[in-house]
């Protein structure tokens, strides 16, 4: 099951992600939060996969929540949920370590594939917001050249499968550790590389001669 927590000051959305994620049978809430504190609470006592947040709370905002938990918890994955489209907000967002980012006018179905993408790793983005992010003044994705120097072997075998298209289970599978486990390496090879979407680590793998 997939264990999701929710937080968001307004009672309206809380209910309607809480039906959301109720009639998805692989997913469980595990919790719901209505400010930014009761959420960093929350999630080191519930040990979400995932962490609907919303970006405007009264006490902390859902960019400084982020950038609080990531650290301590490198294998959460954050799905922004939002009524702002400015452009800065998406980028101090995904900076901070969220791993998708979604307007609140989203379908449901949408919401669910972009919980699915970040579990995978890859980066969401609400499609109407993409093209913010293709302008001359994205930052660049690319990592220092030493990068592979911060690098375990294990996270190396872990880089080597995810450039293969193993899922996280896979991954656990193949090199006898847990799911969880598997998340981690593969969270902190994220926030070592700068690298969010597998496509981004098969370039990289790629450039450092890790597959042909």
């Amino acid at each position: 099951m997939i264990k999701v927590l929710i937080a968001d000051d307004h009672a309206i959305v809380r209910t309607g992600l809480r039906s959301l994620i109720h009639s998805e049978s692989t997913m469980e809430l595990v919790g719901e939060a209505t400010g930014g504190y009761e959420a960093i609470d929350l999630i080191g006592k519930t040990q979400p996969d995932v962490l609907i947040l919303d970006l405007s709370m009264p006490d902390l905002d859902g960019i400084e929540v982020t950038k609080r938990v990531k650290p301590l918890f490198p294998a959460l994955r954050i799905l922004i949920l939002t009524i702002h489209e400015d452009e800065a907000l998406l980028r101090a967002a995904l900076k901070a370590g969220a791993g998708g980012y979604i307007l609140k006018h989203a379908a449901e179905t949408e919401l669910i594939s972009a919980i699915r993408t970040i579990l995978r790793g890859d980066l969401y983005v609400d499609p109407s917001l993409v093209r913010k992010l293709l302008t001359d003044e994205a930052p660049p994705t690319t990592s220092p050249t030493n990068s592979m120097e911060t690098l375990t072997p294990r996270e190396i075998e872990v880089l080597k499968l995810i450039v293969q298209g193993y899922t996280n289970r896979q991954i656990g599978e193949e090199l006898n550790i847990s799911v969880r486990t598997a998340e981690s390496h593969r969270a902190n090879l994220s926030e070592k590389l700068g690298l969010r979407s597998r496509v981004e680590l098969v370039r990289y793998a790629r450039e450092n001669g890790l597959i042909e």
